[in-house]
């Protein structure tokens, strides 16, 4: 088994569920070794983290972020 075949995704029907006094929110993900079911897990992130992934992903939806070469640095 190689990390190299692991990936995630969502969950499916699964919603995230946030914590208001927190900020902590909760993702239903899946976690897959090729194609296989491996572990359905939540993946927990804080606040700042969640607004950090957001925005990134808003840049990368864009089209204005400048994509990184793989094994690369900017």
């Amino acid at each position: 088994m190689s990390a190299l075949t692991w990936h995630a995704s969502p969950q499916r029907a699964a919603l995230p569920t946030g914590d208001p006094t927190t900020g902590e929110v909760r993702i239903p993900v899946a976690l897959y070794d090729l194609d296989v079911l491996q572990a359905e897990i939540p993946l927990v992130l804080a606040r700042s983290e969640v607004e950090a992934l957001r925005d990134h992903l808003d840049m990368l939806l864009s089209g204005t972020l400048v994509p990184v070469p793989a094994g690369g640095t900017r």
